[in-house]
């Protein structure tokens, strides 16, 4: 059992068994997901393992379709594999009942997505304090604790403003913040910046590191973006159904940059 505070209230997590401080947090064996198409079976993940220790920042690369969000649904108890399993601090994920892997969605896990899924007509504050409103707080505190996360965010005297009034990129800040505020133990996030410009990306990638290092999360990024992506602590390829290290895939990139940059030069001496 662990305690920890969430808006100022101190909350008993007994639920989710005991975490450690350091070594795995969450496990992965034999993932299979299968779908149906037609008479096809899609196989987007076929026997994935994976072992992520507390405090790791991880990269999932792979092309469109492959399966990456998927897994991080998975992960997150949002989705139930076909077969196999997934562990958080040693306890089956497959072995809680719906009140307790709701519990488990809203206290372990913050989930960034793609598109930030934000209520347009409500305030920046209104939409990140939505969390601790479903696990019972007061609006006072509810409001309180959002107004925080928007100035850990860098939207300080924003909690009024409404979310469709937000730049893409201020938009997903809003949408980081709505996964922390209750401070989870796990950030899951799906191509955060695949719809942001490239200063934008950079700045959201920065901003979760960041928040990774302070609030001593743990967190699985997945991502087109292999430029981000070699500055985690470790990247994974999936393709095919299967996870594997990713460094042929850096190493792909770096050739691929090195030849665009190549180009650039010939085409400058050129022009000289």
């Amino acid at each position: 059992m662990y305690r920890r505070e969430s808006a100022g209230v101190a909350v008993d997590d007994s639920i989710l068994g005991d975490v450690p401080n350091a070594g795995e947090i969450l496990r992965a064996e034999k993932l299979r997901k299968s779908f149906h198409s037609g008479s096809q079976e899609i196989v987007p993940l076929d026997g994935v393992g994976l072992s992520v220790s507390r405090g790791e920042m991880i990269a999932v690369v792979g092309p469109s379709g492959a399966g990456k969000s998927t897994l991080l649904h998975l992960l997150a108890a949002l989705d139930t594999p076909t077969s196999g399993a997934v562990y958080f601090a040693g306890n089956s994920l497959h072995s809680f009942g719906e009140i307790e892997l709701a519990d488990f969605r809203n206290r372990a896990v913050g989930f960034v997505w793609q598109r930030h899924h934000l209520l347009p007509d409500f305030t920046a504050a209104e939409n990140v304090a939505m969390p601790l409103l479903i696990m019972g707080k007061t609006a006072g505190q509810a409001l309180r604790a959002a107004a925080d996360w928007l100035a850990k965010v860098g939207l300080a005297g924003r909690e009024k403003q409404r979310a469709a009034e937000l730049s893409g990129g201020e938009q997903q800040r809003v949408a980081i913040a709505r996964a922390l505020v209750n401070n989870p133990l796990l950030l899951l996030a799906d191509e955060p910046t695949g719809d942001l410009d490239e200063r934008s990306a950079e700045i959201i990638f920065e901003l979760m590191q960041r928040l990774h290092r302070s609030h001593h999360l743990t967190s699985i990024i997945a991502t087109h973006n292999l430029s981000l992506a070699r500055r985690t602590d470790r990247v994974l390829s999936l393709e095919h159904g299967k996870l594997m290290p990713g460094a042929e895939a850096l190493a792909g990139a770096a050739i691929g940059a090195a030849q665009t940059a190549g180009a650039g030069a010939l085409t400058q001496g050129g022009r000289g």
